[in-house]
């Protein structure tokens, strides 16, 4: 018979129980930021696993509390509890990491950098989407929408990728409170900012702003035409660990 392995748990400080895989290799280790309801065992933090196994890196991919196989409800997480639960994670390894931040995760990663930039070694975003809940998601909710988060708490919006998200008063407020691109941003270290033109959940616009926006000593955007939000096709995954590389190469 075949033997499972139970998937490790890390408690927060907060007394969250999230599930991560730590590959253990060389340094800067390499961390996977998911994107929002989405988990560790999509196409892109696997294709990163299995290169950091062959290159002998270190590589941490983990889900936040509320997602995939950590503990939690969904609904009762938030922007902030995921920067912690990404923080926790990262104290686990010693020295300098390179964040690699998809969607959502390049909102935390960027939180990341701006709280511990003395952590970072460099990071790589994926169709990144700083402040959705402000710039994506509040302007196209109606009155009706606004309304119900107030007196009931949340409201439903459809995704394309399955079941309705559920999206919570406690999200969107909790979500101004972490806003990166309304304050000068510092990324003292290699950036690379991939985005696809077909995206139609991050605009292209969202890259160009943080572009103009952040300071950087050393970044650079990649427009795959085509791609779209997943950005998990073998086009782009080459792309990501190409881009990976590179900004490993320039951090020494």
């Amino acid at each position: 018979m075949e033997q499972t392995v139970d998937t490790p748990m890390l408690t927060t400080p907060q007394g969250r129980h999230i599930a991560y895989h730590l590959t253990d290799g060389t340094g800067p280790a390499v961390v996977f930021l998911g994107g929002f309801a989405s988990d560790m065992q999509g196409d892109k933090a696997l294709r990163l696993e299995a290169w950091a196994k062959a290159q002998g890196r270190a590589f941490l991919r983990f889900d936040y509390s509320g997602h995939g196989e950590s503990k939690g409800a969904f609904t009762d997480g938030c922007i902030g509890d995921w920067f912690e639960d990404a923080k926790a994670a990262i104290g686990m390894l010693a020295g300098k990491v390179v964040l690699v931040g998809s969607s959502m995760g390049g909102w935390i990663s960027l939180l990341i950098a701006r709280e511990m930039p003395e952590r970072v070694a460099g990071i790589v975003t994926i169709a990144a989407a700083p402040d959705f809940t402000e710039d994506g998601m509040w302007p196209k909710f109606s009155q009706e929408q606004r309304d119900a988060l107030e007196t009931e708490g949340q409201i439903a919006l459809p995704s394309e990728y399955g079941d309705p998200y559920i999206i919570t008063n406690r999200l969107i407020t909790d979500g101004r409170t972490r806003l990166v691109l309304r304050t000068p941003l510092d990324l003292p270290f290699p950036v690379r900012i991939l985005q696809g033109t077909n995206d139609s959940s991050v605009a292209t616009e969202v890259p160009l702003r943080l572009m103009d926006h952040a300071t950087s000593p050393d970044m650079q955007l990649t427009l795959i035409d085509g791609a779209d939000h997943r950005f998990s096709d073998e086009t782009c995954l080459k792309v990501i660990v190409a881009s990976l590389e590179d900004v490993l190469l320039a951090a020494g």
